[in-house]
């Protein structure tokens, strides 16, 4: 073969924008990749921890409203007879409005009172 027909050295170069990366670049993306990953499983690991956090909370609510309705079912439930201290209250307080309401319909006295003011009593 003659000096002319071979190939020389610079047909092999491969030009430099389409080079492999060096084992550097290569090493530093590697670095790169793996500080991401342990960023993103620490924020998974806080993420679900943050999710049993809130499921245990939710459970717990339901626990209370399942004991509020309990007591809200035997709360009705029970016979009117049976809390004679609610009844006394109830018929208490039913007596209250009553005498209110009768007050409420009564005549005012004096000029003042279609104003808004304290009525006046006759003579006073």
């Amino acid at each position: 073969m003659e000096a002319a027909e071979r190939d020389s050295t610079e047909d092999w170069l491969i030009p430099e924008s389409s080079a492999p990366p060096l084992l550097s670049e290569l090493e530093q993306r590697i670095d790169e990749a793996l500080v991401i990953a342990k960023a993103s499983e620490k924020a998974v690991v806080e993420v679900g921890a943050a999710a049993i956090e809130a499921a245990e909370q939710a459970r717990r609510a339901a626990e209370v409203a399942e004991r509020a309705t309990a007591a809200v079912l035997g709360a009705s439930a029970a016979e009117p007879g049976e809390d004679a201290a609610l009844r006394r209250f109830s018929e208490r307080a039913d007596r209250v409005v009553a005498r209110l309401r009768a007050l409420e319909r009564r005549p005012r006295w004096g000029r003042a009172a279609s104003a808004g003011a304290v009525p006046r009593r006759p003579g006073g």
